[in-house]
Protein backbone atom coordinates (compact mmCIF):
# COMPACT_ATOMS: atom_id res chain seq x y z
CA UNK A 1 0.00 0.00 0.00
CA UNK A 2 1.18 3.37 -0.89
CA UNK A 3 1.52 6.00 1.86
CA UNK A 4 -1.96 7.84 2.17
CA UNK A 5 -1.41 11.19 1.14
CA UNK A 6 -3.45 14.72 2.90
CA UNK A 7 -5.02 15.57 -1.04
CA UNK A 8 -5.71 11.78 -1.19
CA UNK A 9 -7.60 11.77 2.29
CA UNK A 10 -9.77 14.86 1.55
CA UNK A 11 -11.37 13.65 -1.91
CA UNK A 12 -11.79 10.86 0.21
CA UNK A 13 -13.43 11.77 3.37
CA UNK A 14 -15.24 14.87 0.33
CA UNK A 15 -16.22 18.50 1.70
CA UNK A 16 -17.14 18.89 5.26
CA UNK A 17 -19.22 21.50 5.02
CA UNK A 18 -21.44 19.14 3.34
CA UNK A 19 -24.24 18.74 5.98
CA UNK A 20 -24.77 15.54 4.35
CA UNK A 21 -21.36 14.58 4.78
CA UNK A 22 -20.79 11.94 7.40
CA UNK A 23 -17.34 12.92 7.74
CA UNK A 24 -18.02 16.56 7.98
CA UNK A 25 -18.81 19.27 10.32
CA UNK A 26 -22.60 18.79 10.92
CA UNK A 27 -21.97 14.84 11.45
CA UNK A 28 -19.09 16.03 13.97
CA UNK A 29 -21.52 18.77 15.64
CA UNK A 30 -24.04 16.09 16.35
CA UNK A 31 -21.59 13.70 17.81
CA UNK A 32 -20.69 15.97 19.83
CA UNK A 33 -24.43 16.92 21.32
CA UNK A 34 -24.96 13.26 21.81
CA UNK A 35 -21.50 12.54 23.44
CA UNK A 36 -20.52 10.01 20.89
CA UNK A 37 -17.32 8.54 19.70
CA UNK A 38 -16.43 9.20 16.06
CA UNK A 39 -17.24 5.31 14.85
CA UNK A 40 -17.76 5.68 11.10
CA UNK A 41 -15.17 8.48 10.61
CA UNK A 42 -12.71 6.53 12.99
CA UNK A 43 -13.77 3.55 10.52
CA UNK A 44 -13.35 4.87 7.31
CA UNK A 45 -9.50 6.27 8.55
CA UNK A 46 -8.21 2.84 9.59
CA UNK A 47 -9.87 1.51 6.08
CA UNK A 48 -7.85 4.64 4.43
CA UNK A 49 -4.65 3.21 6.18
CA UNK A 50 -4.67 6.83 8.46
CA UNK A 51 -3.86 4.50 11.54
CA UNK A 52 -0.83 3.33 9.91
CA UNK A 53 0.61 6.72 9.85
CA UNK A 54 2.64 6.60 13.19
CA UNK A 55 3.37 3.17 13.03
CA UNK A 56 7.00 2.25 12.19
CA UNK A 57 7.98 0.14 8.76
CA UNK A 58 8.68 -2.40 10.68
CA UNK A 59 5.83 -3.23 12.45
CA UNK A 60 4.31 -2.94 9.32
CA UNK A 61 3.19 0.98 9.61
CA UNK A 62 3.84 3.49 7.03
CA UNK A 63 5.50 6.34 8.77
CA UNK A 64 7.83 7.98 6.86
CA UNK A 65 8.57 11.26 8.47
CA UNK A 66 6.73 13.41 11.13
CA UNK A 67 6.13 16.81 9.02
CA UNK A 68 4.40 14.33 6.68
CA UNK A 69 2.02 12.87 9.66
CA UNK A 70 1.70 16.04 10.77
CA UNK A 71 -0.30 17.57 7.69
CA UNK A 72 -1.70 14.47 7.38
CA UNK A 73 -3.15 13.96 10.70
CA UNK A 74 -4.32 18.24 10.28
CA UNK A 75 -6.16 17.15 6.92
CA UNK A 76 -8.54 14.56 9.25
CA UNK A 77 -8.36 16.84 12.47
CA UNK A 78 -10.24 19.22 10.78
CA UNK A 79 -13.00 18.03 10.44
CA UNK A 80 -13.47 17.00 13.88
CA UNK A 81 -10.37 16.42 16.11
CA UNK A 82 -12.23 13.60 18.21
CA UNK A 83 -10.20 11.33 15.53
CA UNK A 84 -7.12 11.78 17.33
CA UNK A 85 -8.01 9.63 20.45
CA UNK A 86 -10.14 7.13 17.58
CA UNK A 87 -6.73 6.29 15.85
CA UNK A 88 -3.69 8.05 17.06
CA UNK A 89 -3.98 7.55 21.44
CA UNK A 90 -2.33 4.70 21.02
CA UNK A 91 1.20 6.25 19.85
CA UNK A 92 2.44 6.82 23.22
CA UNK A 93 2.20 3.09 24.30
CA UNK A 94 3.54 2.51 20.91
CA UNK A 95 6.14 4.53 21.44
CA UNK A 96 7.09 3.34 24.66
CA UNK A 97 7.82 -0.74 23.35
CA UNK A 98 9.70 0.67 20.53
CA UNK A 99 12.27 2.29 23.52
CA UNK A 100 12.50 -0.79 25.67
CA UNK A 101 9.67 -3.56 24.73
CA UNK A 102 10.94 -7.02 23.99
CA UNK A 103 10.67 -8.19 20.67
CA UNK A 104 7.54 -10.23 21.54
CA UNK A 105 5.85 -7.30 23.17
CA UNK A 106 6.60 -5.17 19.83
CA UNK A 107 5.20 -8.06 17.97
CA UNK A 108 1.57 -8.18 19.92
CA UNK A 109 1.52 -4.38 19.89
CA UNK A 110 1.68 -4.21 16.55
CA UNK A 111 -0.51 -6.70 15.51
CA UNK A 112 -3.02 -4.65 17.51
CA UNK A 113 -2.26 -1.32 16.01
CA UNK A 114 -2.66 -2.44 12.12
CA UNK A 115 -5.71 -4.44 12.52
CA UNK A 116 -7.29 -0.56 13.91
CA UNK A 117 -7.67 -2.03 17.33
CA UNK A 118 -5.84 -0.12 20.57
CA UNK A 119 -3.09 -0.09 23.46
CA UNK A 120 -3.99 1.91 25.78
CA UNK A 121 -1.25 3.70 28.03
CA UNK A 122 -1.86 4.41 31.96
CA UNK A 123 0.30 6.34 33.57
CA UNK A 124 -1.30 9.01 35.38
CA UNK A 125 -3.89 9.28 38.69
CA UNK A 126 -6.94 11.91 40.09
CA UNK A 127 -5.29 12.11 43.26
CA UNK A 128 -1.35 13.24 41.77
CA UNK A 129 -2.20 14.54 38.09
CA UNK A 130 1.26 15.98 36.96
CA UNK A 131 3.37 14.79 40.41
CA UNK A 132 4.28 11.80 38.90
CA UNK A 133 6.62 10.83 41.29
CA UNK A 134 4.00 10.45 44.04
CA UNK A 135 1.45 7.99 41.98
CA UNK A 136 0.77 5.43 44.22
CA UNK A 137 -0.45 2.38 41.61
CA UNK A 138 1.38 -0.56 43.16
CA UNK A 139 3.26 -3.70 41.56
CA UNK A 140 4.31 -5.86 44.19
CA UNK A 141 4.59 -9.67 43.98
CA UNK A 142 3.53 -10.47 40.51
CA UNK A 143 -0.04 -8.46 40.98
CA UNK A 144 -1.30 -4.58 40.54
CA UNK A 145 -3.38 -2.74 42.89
CA UNK A 146 -4.50 0.87 42.17
CA UNK A 147 -6.56 3.27 39.81
CA UNK A 148 -5.63 5.12 36.95
CA UNK A 149 -7.26 7.73 35.28
CA UNK A 150 -8.09 9.37 32.40
CA UNK A 151 -6.43 6.59 30.44
CA UNK A 152 -7.49 7.03 26.45
CA UNK A 153 -9.21 4.12 24.93
CA UNK A 154 -9.22 2.64 27.95
CA UNK A 155 -12.84 0.93 27.71
CA UNK A 156 -11.85 -0.31 24.20
CA UNK A 157 -8.05 -1.44 24.21
CA UNK A 158 -6.91 -4.75 23.45
CA UNK A 159 -3.82 -4.10 26.08
CA UNK A 160 -2.84 -1.80 28.27
CA UNK A 161 0.75 -0.46 29.12
CA UNK A 162 0.88 0.76 32.91
CA UNK A 163 3.40 2.07 35.03
CA UNK A 164 3.83 1.32 38.18
CA UNK A 165 5.35 1.96 41.30
CA UNK A 166 7.88 -1.03 42.54
CA UNK A 167 9.92 1.06 44.56
CA UNK A 168 10.03 3.89 46.93
CA UNK A 169 11.42 7.00 45.75
CA UNK A 170 12.70 8.97 43.02
CA UNK A 171 12.35 7.97 39.31
CA UNK A 172 13.94 4.38 39.83
CA UNK A 173 10.80 3.46 41.30
CA UNK A 174 8.87 3.29 38.35
CA UNK A 175 8.54 -0.31 36.23
CA UNK A 176 5.98 -0.77 33.45
CA UNK A 177 4.14 -3.91 32.50
CA UNK A 178 1.99 -4.54 28.84
CA UNK A 179 -0.99 -6.72 29.94
CA UNK A 180 -3.24 -7.87 27.21
CA UNK A 181 -6.91 -7.61 28.47
CA UNK A 182 -8.29 -10.69 26.91
CA UNK A 183 -5.79 -12.83 28.96
CA UNK A 184 -6.67 -11.07 32.65
CA UNK A 185 -8.94 -12.66 35.35
CA UNK A 186 -12.41 -11.73 35.45
CA UNK A 187 -13.28 -9.28 38.25
CA UNK A 188 -9.17 -8.25 38.72
CA UNK A 189 -9.44 -5.44 35.89
CA UNK A 190 -12.31 -3.22 36.06
CA UNK A 191 -12.70 -0.73 33.33
CA UNK A 192 -15.34 2.54 33.75
CA UNK A 193 -15.70 5.37 32.14
CA UNK A 194 -13.92 8.99 33.25
CA UNK A 195 -15.04 11.22 33.99
CA UNK A 196 -16.90 13.72 31.19
CA UNK A 197 -14.84 16.24 29.52
CA UNK A 198 -16.38 19.63 28.43
CA UNK A 199 -14.43 19.30 25.08
CA UNK A 200 -13.39 16.46 22.80
CA UNK A 201 -17.24 14.64 24.13
CA UNK A 202 -17.45 11.06 23.51
CA UNK A 203 -13.75 9.90 23.14
CA UNK A 204 -13.02 6.34 25.10
CA UNK A 205 -11.73 8.26 27.99
CA UNK A 206 -11.63 5.23 31.11
CA UNK A 207 -10.78 4.99 34.97
CA UNK A 208 -8.96 1.64 35.61
CA UNK A 209 -9.05 -0.15 38.48
CA UNK A 210 -6.51 -2.96 39.39
CA UNK A 211 -7.99 -5.41 42.16
CA UNK A 212 -4.62 -7.59 42.95
CA UNK A 213 -4.41 -7.65 38.88
CA UNK A 214 -2.07 -10.82 38.33
CA UNK A 215 1.03 -10.06 35.93
CA UNK A 216 2.61 -12.67 33.96
CA UNK A 217 6.32 -12.99 33.97
CA UNK A 218 6.69 -12.09 30.48
CA UNK A 219 4.57 -9.02 30.79
CA UNK A 220 7.18 -6.95 32.27
CA UNK A 221 8.46 -4.10 29.96
CA UNK A 222 12.41 -3.65 30.07
CA UNK A 223 13.87 -4.07 32.99
CA UNK A 224 12.77 -2.90 36.47
CA UNK A 225 12.74 0.62 37.42
CA UNK A 226 12.42 2.12 33.67
CA UNK A 227 9.03 2.68 33.19
CA UNK A 228 8.88 6.17 33.88
CA UNK A 229 11.80 7.47 32.28
CA UNK A 230 10.64 5.70 29.05
CA UNK A 231 6.96 7.25 29.44
CA UNK A 232 8.64 10.72 29.80
CA UNK A 233 10.81 10.14 26.96
CA UNK A 234 7.82 8.89 24.88
CA UNK A 235 5.66 11.73 25.70
CA UNK A 236 8.02 14.45 23.72
CA UNK A 237 6.94 12.21 20.40
CA UNK A 238 3.53 12.57 21.47
CA UNK A 239 3.06 15.82 21.49
CA UNK A 240 4.10 16.34 17.79
CA UNK A 241 0.81 14.60 17.32
CA UNK A 242 -1.19 16.80 19.79
CA UNK A 243 0.24 20.31 17.92
CA UNK A 244 -1.48 18.43 14.86
CA UNK A 245 -4.76 18.39 16.87
CA UNK A 246 -4.62 21.88 17.77
CA UNK A 247 -3.68 23.17 14.30
CA UNK A 248 -6.67 21.24 12.51
CA UNK A 249 -8.99 22.78 15.11
CA UNK A 250 -7.41 26.11 14.13
CA UNK A 251 -7.10 25.82 10.84
CA UNK A 252 -11.55 25.11 10.93
CA UNK A 253 -11.55 28.20 13.60
CA UNK A 254 -10.17 30.66 11.23
CA UNK A 255 -11.59 29.49 7.89
CA UNK A 256 -14.95 30.18 9.42
CA UNK A 257 -14.06 33.56 10.58
CA UNK A 258 -12.53 34.57 6.86
CA UNK A 259 -15.75 32.88 5.32
CA UNK A 260 -18.01 35.13 7.60
CA UNK A 261 -15.85 38.28 7.13
CA UNK A 262 -15.67 37.90 3.35
CA UNK A 263 -18.98 37.40 2.87
CA UNK A 264 -20.28 39.95 5.09
CA UNK A 265 -20.63 44.00 4.29
CA UNK A 266 -20.79 46.79 6.47
CA UNK A 267 -21.68 49.33 4.13
CA UNK A 268 -19.62 49.28 1.14
CA UNK A 269 -16.92 47.12 2.48
CA UNK A 270 -16.67 43.59 3.31
CA UNK A 271 -15.55 42.65 7.30
CA UNK A 272 -12.08 41.53 5.88
CA UNK A 273 -11.54 45.22 4.68
CA UNK A 274 -13.00 47.03 8.04
CA UNK A 275 -10.48 48.22 9.94
CA UNK A 276 -11.04 46.73 13.48
CA UNK A 277 -12.50 43.08 12.01
CA UNK A 278 -9.12 43.07 9.86
CA UNK A 279 -6.58 43.82 12.98
CA UNK A 280 -8.88 40.60 14.73
CA UNK A 281 -8.37 38.30 11.50
CA UNK A 282 -4.87 39.70 11.08
CA UNK A 283 -4.04 38.68 14.94
CA UNK A 284 -5.57 34.90 14.13
CA UNK A 285 -3.84 34.74 10.30
CA UNK A 286 -0.47 35.73 12.13
CA UNK A 287 -1.12 32.80 15.24
CA UNK A 288 -2.20 30.24 12.56
CA UNK A 289 1.24 30.82 10.61
CA UNK A 290 3.33 30.93 13.81
CA UNK A 291 2.03 27.70 14.87
CA UNK A 292 2.26 26.16 12.07
CA UNK A 293 6.25 27.23 11.83
CA UNK A 294 6.91 25.94 14.87
CA UNK A 295 4.69 22.83 14.65
CA UNK A 296 6.76 22.02 11.22
CA UNK A 297 9.97 22.26 12.58
CA UNK A 298 9.29 20.28 15.37
CA UNK A 299 7.82 17.53 13.56
CA UNK A 300 11.46 18.03 11.21
CA UNK A 301 13.37 18.42 14.36
CA UNK A 302 12.56 14.91 15.79
CA UNK A 303 14.22 13.43 13.12
CA UNK A 304 17.28 15.77 13.06
CA UNK A 305 18.32 16.17 16.95
CA UNK A 306 15.69 14.40 19.18
CA UNK A 307 18.11 14.57 21.97
CA UNK A 308 17.08 18.00 22.01
CA UNK A 309 13.28 17.50 22.42
CA UNK A 310 13.06 17.12 26.48
CA UNK A 311 12.92 21.01 25.17
CA UNK A 312 11.72 21.74 22.03
CA UNK A 313 8.76 18.86 22.26
CA UNK A 314 7.84 21.32 25.26
CA UNK A 315 8.62 24.74 23.96
CA UNK A 316 6.69 23.50 20.32
CA UNK A 317 3.91 22.69 22.20
CA UNK A 318 3.21 25.54 24.24
CA UNK A 319 3.46 27.59 21.80
CA UNK A 320 1.11 26.07 19.53
CA UNK A 321 -1.41 25.65 21.90
CA UNK A 322 -1.25 28.72 23.20
CA UNK A 323 -1.74 30.35 19.49
CA UNK A 324 -4.02 28.22 18.65
CA UNK A 325 -6.58 29.84 22.17
CA UNK A 326 -5.39 33.33 20.56
CA UNK A 327 -6.62 32.80 16.91
CA UNK A 328 -9.97 31.58 18.36
CA UNK A 329 -10.54 34.28 20.32
CA UNK A 330 -9.54 36.21 17.92
CA UNK A 331 -12.03 34.20 15.43
CA UNK A 332 -14.92 34.96 17.79
CA UNK A 333 -14.73 38.09 18.17
CA UNK A 334 -15.33 38.86 14.02
CA UNK A 335 -17.86 36.03 14.51
CA UNK A 336 -19.90 37.83 17.39
CA UNK A 337 -23.12 36.13 17.82
CA UNK A 338 -22.37 33.88 14.63
CA UNK A 339 -19.65 32.15 17.61
CA UNK A 340 -22.91 31.42 20.02
CA UNK A 341 -25.40 30.05 17.90
CA UNK A 342 -25.97 26.55 18.26
CA UNK A 343 -28.39 25.95 15.59
CA UNK A 344 -29.90 28.03 12.15
CA UNK A 345 -26.95 29.40 10.25
CA UNK A 346 -24.54 26.77 8.44
CA UNK A 347 -21.70 25.60 10.63
CA UNK A 348 -24.13 26.44 13.49
CA UNK A 349 -22.67 24.65 17.05
CA UNK A 350 -19.35 24.04 15.23
CA UNK A 351 -17.24 27.03 17.01
CA UNK A 352 -18.22 26.35 20.40
CA UNK A 353 -17.02 22.52 19.58
CA UNK A 354 -13.76 24.17 18.42
CA UNK A 355 -13.24 26.47 21.79
CA UNK A 356 -14.10 23.13 24.40
CA UNK A 357 -12.01 20.88 22.06
CA UNK A 358 -8.79 23.10 21.97
CA UNK A 359 -9.18 23.46 25.57
CA UNK A 360 -8.80 19.97 25.91
CA UNK A 361 -5.79 19.38 23.28
CA UNK A 362 -4.09 22.26 25.42
CA UNK A 363 -3.77 19.85 28.12
CA UNK A 364 -4.31 16.29 27.58
CA UNK A 365 -0.69 15.81 27.88
CA UNK A 366 0.66 17.89 30.26
CA UNK A 367 -0.96 21.34 31.72
CA UNK A 368 0.41 24.71 30.82
CA UNK A 369 2.57 25.47 34.00
CA UNK A 370 3.73 21.57 34.09
CA UNK A 371 4.45 22.05 30.41
CA UNK A 372 6.62 24.93 31.56
CA UNK A 373 8.06 23.67 35.03
CA UNK A 374 9.41 19.92 33.11
CA UNK A 375 11.84 22.17 31.37
CA UNK A 376 12.07 25.33 33.10
CA UNK A 377 15.20 23.25 35.53
CA UNK A 378 16.89 22.89 31.83
CA UNK A 379 16.80 26.75 31.22
CA UNK A 380 20.75 27.74 32.76
CA UNK A 381 22.18 25.02 30.88
CA UNK A 382 20.33 26.18 27.52
CA UNK A 383 21.11 29.98 27.97
CA UNK A 384 24.09 30.67 30.34
CA UNK A 385 26.56 28.53 28.16
CA UNK A 386 28.49 29.18 25.52
CA UNK A 387 25.71 26.81 22.94
CA UNK A 388 28.02 25.80 19.28
CA UNK A 389 25.96 25.62 16.45
CA UNK A 390 25.20 22.83 14.31
CA UNK A 391 24.71 24.40 10.86
CA UNK A 392 24.21 21.28 8.94
CA UNK A 393 21.69 20.10 11.44
CA UNK A 394 19.59 23.78 11.25
CA UNK A 395 19.79 23.50 7.30
CA UNK A 396 18.55 19.63 7.25
CA UNK A 397 15.52 20.82 9.75
CA UNK A 398 14.77 23.98 8.02
CA UNK A 399 15.36 23.25 3.85
CA UNK A 400 11.90 21.30 3.02
CA UNK A 401 12.89 19.49 0.46
CA UNK A 402 15.71 18.28 2.04
CA UNK A 403 16.00 14.29 2.96
CA UNK A 404 15.64 13.57 6.34
CA UNK A 405 16.91 10.89 8.58
CA UNK A 406 15.12 7.84 9.83
CA UNK A 407 13.41 8.58 13.25
CA UNK A 408 15.17 6.76 16.05
CA UNK A 409 13.09 7.08 19.04
CA UNK A 410 16.18 5.90 20.90
CA UNK A 411 17.97 9.01 21.00
CA UNK A 412 14.90 10.59 22.90
CA UNK A 413 16.66 11.98 26.59
CA UNK A 414 15.57 13.40 29.89
CA UNK A 415 17.70 16.46 28.96
CA UNK A 416 18.85 18.67 26.26
CA UNK A 417 21.99 18.91 28.08
CA UNK A 418 22.47 22.05 26.61
CA UNK A 419 21.34 22.17 23.32
CA UNK A 420 18.74 23.71 21.51
CA UNK A 421 20.31 24.38 17.65
CA UNK A 422 17.78 26.34 16.81
CA UNK A 423 18.74 29.08 19.47
CA UNK A 424 22.56 28.12 19.29
CA UNK A 425 22.36 29.00 15.10
CA UNK A 426 20.44 32.26 15.24
CA UNK A 427 23.38 34.22 15.26
CA UNK A 428 24.69 32.81 11.91
CA UNK A 429 20.75 33.22 10.48
CA UNK A 430 20.57 36.33 11.66
CA UNK A 431 24.32 37.50 10.23
CA UNK A 432 23.08 35.61 6.62
CA UNK A 433 19.64 37.65 6.45
CA UNK A 434 21.29 41.24 7.41
CA UNK A 435 19.99 43.50 4.67
CA UNK A 436 17.60 40.94 2.87
CA UNK A 437 14.59 41.88 5.12
CA UNK A 438 13.73 45.23 4.91
CA UNK A 439 10.95 46.90 7.46
CA UNK A 440 11.46 43.15 8.59
CA UNK A 441 14.91 43.35 9.76
CA UNK A 442 14.34 45.84 12.62
CA UNK A 443 12.58 42.32 14.17
CA UNK A 444 15.69 40.34 13.61
CA UNK A 445 17.66 42.04 15.42
CA UNK A 446 15.10 42.55 18.65
CA UNK A 447 14.79 38.84 18.04
CA UNK A 448 18.36 38.51 18.29
CA UNK A 449 18.79 40.47 21.67
CA UNK A 450 16.32 38.97 23.23
CA UNK A 451 17.98 35.92 22.74
CA UNK A 452 20.72 36.69 23.96
CA UNK A 453 18.98 38.32 27.03
CA UNK A 454 17.85 35.06 28.07
CA UNK A 455 20.81 33.93 30.29
CA UNK A 456 20.69 37.01 32.26
CA UNK A 457 16.96 36.36 32.73
CA UNK A 458 17.86 32.77 33.87
CA UNK A 459 20.45 34.20 36.36
CA UNK A 460 18.32 36.86 38.07
CA UNK A 461 15.43 33.92 37.97
CA UNK A 462 18.02 31.19 40.25
CA UNK A 463 19.17 34.60 42.65
CA UNK A 464 18.31 34.18 46.19
CA UNK A 465 15.63 36.18 46.88
CA UNK A 466 14.01 35.93 43.11
CA UNK A 467 10.08 35.81 42.35
CA UNK A 468 9.64 32.36 42.68
CA UNK A 469 7.53 32.14 39.19
CA UNK A 470 10.52 33.49 37.74
CA UNK A 471 12.12 30.83 35.83
CA UNK A 472 8.68 29.56 34.85
CA UNK A 473 7.95 33.22 33.25
CA UNK A 474 11.32 32.49 31.99
CA UNK A 475 10.92 29.47 30.13
CA UNK A 476 7.47 30.60 28.39
CA UNK A 477 9.77 33.50 27.16
CA UNK A 478 11.93 31.52 25.84
CA UNK A 479 8.89 29.34 24.18
CA UNK A 480 8.02 31.95 22.00
CA UNK A 481 11.78 33.46 21.29
CA UNK A 482 12.27 29.60 20.00
CA UNK A 483 9.25 29.60 17.91
CA UNK A 484 10.65 33.19 16.06
CA UNK A 485 13.57 31.94 15.66
CA UNK A 486 12.12 28.97 13.85
CA UNK A 487 10.44 31.04 11.59
CA UNK A 488 13.53 33.01 10.63
CA UNK A 489 15.26 29.68 10.02
CA UNK A 490 12.34 28.32 7.21
CA UNK A 491 12.31 31.65 5.22
CA UNK A 492 16.62 31.90 5.21
CA UNK A 493 16.44 28.04 4.60
CA UNK A 494 13.45 28.49 1.43
CA UNK A 495 13.68 31.62 -0.06
CA UNK A 496 13.53 30.48 -3.18
CA UNK A 497 10.22 28.45 -2.35
CA UNK A 498 6.70 29.68 -1.95
CA UNK A 499 5.20 29.68 1.51
CA UNK A 500 1.64 30.20 2.80
CA UNK A 501 1.07 30.75 -0.98
CA UNK A 502 3.47 34.01 -1.19
CA UNK A 503 6.16 34.31 -3.50
CA UNK A 504 9.57 33.05 -3.06
CA UNK A 505 11.13 35.17 -1.03
CA UNK A 506 7.94 37.33 0.41
CA UNK A 507 9.06 38.35 3.96
CA UNK A 508 5.27 39.50 4.94
CA UNK A 509 4.24 36.43 6.53
CA UNK A 510 7.76 36.36 8.23
CA UNK A 511 7.07 39.73 9.80
CA UNK A 512 3.36 38.82 10.48
CA UNK A 513 4.69 35.56 12.30
CA UNK A 514 7.49 37.68 14.11
CA UNK A 515 5.68 40.67 15.31
CA UNK A 516 2.96 38.32 16.91
CA UNK A 517 5.76 36.12 18.38
CA UNK A 518 7.61 38.78 19.98
CA UNK A 519 4.62 40.05 21.31
CA UNK A 520 3.86 37.51 22.90
CA UNK A 521 7.52 36.98 24.70
CA UNK A 522 6.95 40.37 25.98
CA UNK A 523 3.76 40.17 26.97
CA UNK A 524 1.91 43.01 24.96
CA UNK A 525 -1.22 42.75 23.03
CA UNK A 526 0.21 41.58 19.54
CA UNK A 527 -3.14 43.92 18.07
CA UNK A 528 -0.69 46.84 18.75
CA UNK A 529 0.80 45.66 15.65
CA UNK A 530 -2.06 45.78 13.40
CA UNK A 531 -0.19 46.35 10.14
CA UNK A 532 3.20 44.44 11.01
CA UNK A 533 0.45 41.51 11.08
CA UNK A 534 -1.42 42.65 7.76
CA UNK A 535 0.34 40.24 5.25
CA UNK A 536 -0.64 37.25 6.87
CA UNK A 537 -4.10 37.92 6.92
CA UNK A 538 -3.90 38.78 2.78
CA UNK A 539 -1.75 35.37 2.76
CA UNK A 540 -5.04 33.63 4.98
CA UNK A 541 -7.61 34.81 2.49
CA UNK A 542 -5.50 33.74 -0.67
CA UNK A 543 -5.18 30.06 0.58
CA UNK A 544 -8.73 30.35 1.63
CA UNK A 545 -9.58 31.68 -1.74
CA UNK A 546 -7.93 28.55 -3.49
CA UNK A 547 -9.11 26.11 -1.07
CA UNK A 548 -5.82 25.22 1.01
CA UNK A 549 -4.97 24.08 3.90
CA UNK A 550 -3.26 27.17 6.30
CA UNK A 551 0.50 25.56 5.88
CA UNK A 552 3.68 26.23 4.95
CA UNK A 553 3.28 24.08 2.08
CA UNK A 554 -0.53 23.90 1.27
CA UNK A 555 -2.60 21.33 0.00
CA UNK A 556 -5.50 21.20 -1.85
CA UNK A 557 -8.33 20.78 0.35
CA UNK A 558 -11.83 18.85 -0.82
CA UNK A 559 -14.75 21.43 -1.69
CA UNK A 560 -18.16 22.09 -3.83
CA UNK A 561 -17.19 25.48 -3.99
Amino acid sequence: MSPLTPEELERRLGDPTDDANPYGFAAAVARDERDEFPEELCAELVRAGFHLNYLPKEWGGALESFDRSLTLVRAAARRDVNIMPGTMFSIIAATCLQLHGSVGQQQRAAEILRGGGAVAFALTEAAHGSDLLTNEVRLRDGVLSGEKWLVGLGLRADAVYVVARTGERGPGAFTAVLLDTAGVPEGTLERVPAPRTNGMRGIDLATLRFHDTPVPPGALVGREGEGLEAAVRAQQAVRLMSMAGSLGIADTAVRLALDFAAGRRVGRAALTESPWPRRELAVAASALIAADAVALSAARGVHVVPESFSVWALAAKHVVAEASEDLIRASGTVLATRSVLREGDRGAGLFQKLQRDSAVVRVIDASTLANLRSYAGQLPTLTEGGAVPDPDAVRTVFTLDAVLPPYEPARLDMFARGTDPVLAGLPDAVDAVTGDLGEVQDLVWRLADAVAGLGEATRAARKPGADPNLLVDTAERYAWLHAAACCLHLWNANRGTSLYGTEPGSTGWLGAALGYLLARADGTDPRRHGELLAPALDAALALRDGDRLFTALPVRLATTR
